[in-house]
């Protein structure tokens, strides 16, 4: 178990590493001057003073060359130091800090709204022996993956906010304000989610051990639950724990349309501007939630099928 999880956290630093390097190049290698919008020359930096330019330059660290750009910045990060915002001059950690919290709020309600969601869906639909229900249940997913996010924002703030009235349209709004982005976001994460918990419970529910709990008199309820959920909750654990940053990223499309204060509108601000240290923070922040939560879920296979850290230890020995 010892060498799964060492082999797990030496995985998760190569990925945060991966992460920042690839956005630390992107980001170099894209077209304009990020001290020159701070300075406020906009495309044509004729109108300031080179003097100033230079300075700032020299301030952030942009008239080095680009491998001792990146080893000051990695260093840096590596203490938890992001430097100053290009745009605001504050700093990088207090930007994302005073944002994170709702964008936490966001993600962690569509979350789970999607797995209650998708994993009651695909319940019901693999439970009922009515088959017309089930096809009906079973449609749903594809036509909730393929829907844009957008457009359901879109549908459910003209629905529930101009016409109904029952939920605000925009803003931070407490508890009522976070129902329709949190919706939102779950409804095509919830839909993936029960696209592969229903075709795995389908498959497990044709397995001979199935077979076996039924001939012992186990109910049907009983053997749906407790025998085949459990062995078919692996592949949907996995598709949880990567659609982790697919919510990060979709945050910043969800807050933008219902006009809420969060990571995702710093990031859009931030890439206008060309704000290479916010967007790194917003990055590296990324990649370590979907690096800790996948961690999570790589510990938590073990618990349901011990059999993954044997395979683990066996493909280790042949190497």
């Amino acid at each position: 178990m010892r060498r799964y999880v060492i082999k797990r956290l030496a995985q998760a630093v190569g990925v945060l590493w991966a992460a920042y390097t690839v956005s630390f190049l992107v980001l170099d290698f894209l077209p304009g001057d990020p001290v020159t919008a701070m300075a406020g020359a906009g495309v044509d930096s004729g109108d300031v003073d080179p003097a100033r330019l230079a300075a700032l330059r020299h301030e952030y660290g942009f008239d080095q060359p680009i491998l001792a750009q990146y080893a000051d910045y990695l260093g840096r990060a590596v203490r938890g130091d992001f430097g100053d915002a290009v745009s605001t001059g504050r700093p990088v950690t207090s930007t994302l800090a005073d944002a994170l919290p709702q964008t936490l709020q966001l993600t962690g309600a569509a979350l789970l709204l999607a797995v209650l969601l998708g994993g009651g869906l695909a319940v019901v639909a693999t439970y009922t022996s009515q088959r017309w229900l089930r096809q009906l249940l079973l449609s749903l997913p594809p036509l909730g993956v393929s829907v844009p996010t957008f457009w359901v924002g879109l549908l459910l703030v003209e629905v529930f906010s101009f016409r109904l009235h029952w939920f605000p349209a925009f803003g931070n709004d407490g508890l009522r304000g976070l129902v329709l982005p949190a919706l939102t976001l779950a409804i095509p994460t919830g839909a993936l989610v029960a696209q592969v918990l229903a075709k795995s419970l389908l498959t497990a529910l044709d397995q001979a051990y199935v077979e076996t709990a039924r001939a012992k008199g186990a109910g049907r309820w009983r053997v749906h639950l407790r025998h085949a959920l459990r062995n078919a909750s692996l592949p949907a654990l996995t598709v949880v724990g990567l659609l982790v940053g697919q919510l990060i990223a979709g945050s910043v499309v969800v807050e933008t349309v219902f006009s809420r204060d969060g990571l995702g509108r710093v990031t859009a601000a931030a890439v206008t501007v060309q704000d290479i240290p916010v967007v790194q923070g917003v990055v590296v922040f990324g990649a370590l939630i979907f690096v800790a939560t996948n961690l999570l879920v790589d510990l938590v296979y073990p618990l349901l099928d011990p059999r993954i850290v044997v395979a683990s230890d066996r493909r280790a020995s042949f190497v």
